[in-house]
């Protein structure tokens, strides 16, 4: 849309220009947005897949459980949709790119199913990924460039895990414990958050009589 309006605005500018040096000027910037116009890919899958997904009716949910695993040529997700084979085969729709892929389910149950996956940990052939519908599962299946093992699925997880990794290795004992209690409390139920409170609490009281060093 854009270089279309670039295009009638230069072709109004070259109907007014008078100067030939001007005109020669306007008339290569439009050649060339002709040309770029008519190069244009046509619209993408996930284009098309966005579209879909704004104009669908009824509730929409977003898939956050899934299992996966790996072999030395695919990454496996299995994600677990009651009821999802009876659907028609087009309404399970995947689009995947290099490092990335968007699930669709439409119409399951009258309810609609979306899982996008973002920043995949390695590079997967879009033509060679593809998706299976199973009893109450659908199965996404991409394909490895390399034939190589996965850590994790997506970049954001290694980073995570990275930091994780990094802050645990602290040379600090204590500071290393610390953090381990922050990550326990921060993901933790009432009851685990209630066990640490009331061990840093106890903890706090002993410093204060001395019987502890106070760097714990």
């Amino acid at each position: 849309k854009q270089l279309q309006k670039d295009l009638e605005e230069v072709k109004e500018l070259l109907s007014n220009a008078t100067r030939k040096r001007v005109r020669d000027v306007l008339v290569a910037e439009k050649q060339k947005l002709e040309l770029e116009i008519k190069n244009q890919p046509p619209l993408k899958p996930k284009d098309v897949v966005e579209e879909e997904k704004s104009s669908l009716g009824g509730y929409t949910v977003k898939i956050n459980n899934y299992g996966w695993d790996q072999s030395d040529k695919f990454v496996k997700i299995y994600i677990s949709l009651n009821g999802v084979q009876k659907l028609p085969a087009e309404n399970v729709q995947v689009n995947f790119t290099e490092r990335s892929f968007d699930l669709l389910v439409k119409n399951l149950n009258g309810k609609n199913y979306t899982m996008t996956f973002n920043n995949l940990l390695k590079p997967i052939s879009v033509e060679g990924s593809s998706r299976k519908i199973k009893t109450d599962m659908v199965l996404v299946m991409c394909k490895k460039k390399r034939e190589e093992k996965w850590d994790c699925l997506t970049q954001v997880e290694k980073e995570s895990k990275e930091k994780e990794k990094a802050a645990y290795d602290t040379a600090d004992p204590s500071e290393g414990l610390m953090n381990i209690l922050k990550k326990m409390y921060a993901e933790g139920d009432d009851e685990m958050k209630r066990t640490i409170n009331k061990a840093w609490v106890e903890s706090r009281e002993k410093q204060y009589k001395g019987d502890i060093p106070m760097d714990i």
